[in-house]
């Protein structure tokens, strides 16, 4: 059988899709072809997923009905330099890049008639519980949206946007789970400076992270209204809060994002 499904570049996040598409069937190992240029990668891949392996770019442009673009930003130009894109018969594979920055206009500069996606997953796919966010270029079409939103939903939601509100997306939910695993980190180690044993310490505040996130979305409440269930008056809760708002926690979270924001617009001006 064919290629179905082209990655060029073997990191962790075409890892963890190539896995789930595997785990659910969506695929089987012959279908897919990964150019990775390190070796360990390369047999890392092999050992563990079975799927074909090269160090040819230009391989897996030539084949397939999607490609995935799994690489850094800032490698693009040396990606691009490998390729002769007009070479690939057609029908033209889709095209999906999860480059954090880098624009559809740069992108379908580079790939000319090929129908392209820019995508935004993060972290949390490697585990089947990824947010994925998709933006469809100028020649995408609805089947070519369906076989992306297939794909990703194998790693958990997908939701489009609006290329205008990927850089906001790269903020949020690209870096947000850095900025979670902070606050979990925090937690702990407030548990323990409480007296907490560090162990006993992370378990209650990944489950607690866990578990409100769970709450919120099976019961649909904003979150100011599951703040205000738990802060009873002259409670622990509000003594809390109150020292959170003192030290600027709310505006540190959103400055975070905003920086985050602006480095995303920052690399797609870099890959220009």
């Amino acid at each position: 059988m064919s290629i179905r499904l082209g990655i060029i570049g073997g990191g962790v996040m075409a890892e963890a899709i190539i896995s789930r598409l595997l785990n659910k069937k969506l695929y089987c190992p012959h279908e897919v072809l990964v150019s990775e240029p390190n070796q360990q990668r390369r047999e890392l891949l092999g050992r563990i997923y079975r799927v074909n392996l090269t160090e040819d770019n230009q391989t897996v442009v030539e084949s397939g009905e999607a490609l995935l673009l799994s690489i850094k930003p800032q490698v693009l130009n040396k990606v691009l330099a490998s390729l002769n894109v007009v070479k690939c018969p057609e029908p033209y594979p889709l095209v999906i890049s999860i480059l954090a920055g880098v624009p559809l206009i740069r992108l379908e500069a580079s790939f000319p008639k090929y129908p392209m996606l820019r995508v935004m997953p993060n972290a949390p796919a490697t585990v089947g519980a990824g947010m994925t966010v998709i933006s469809p270029g100028q020649r995408v079409k609805p089947n070519h949206l369906t076989l992306a939103t297939t794909i990703f939903e194998a790693v958990g939601q997908v939701v489009q946007v609006p290329e205008s509100l990927m850089d906001a997306v790269t903020g949020l939910s690209g870096s947000g789970p850095a900025f979670v695993a902070m606050m979990i980190e925090a937690l702990a180690d407030g548990g323990v400076s409480a007296g907490l044993p560090r162990v006993i310490a992370t378990q209650l505040a990944l489950q607690t992270v866990l578990g409100t996130a769970q709450l919120l979305e099976n019961t649909e409440l904003h979150p100011a209204q599951l703040k205000d269930k738990v802060t009873s008056p002259g409670g622990t809760t509000i003594a809390g809060v109150a020292q959170l708002e003192k030290a600027g926690f709310r505006s540190a979270i959103i400055e975070a994002v905003q920086a985050a924001y602006q480095r995303s617009q920052q690399l797609g001006e870099l890959s220009r």
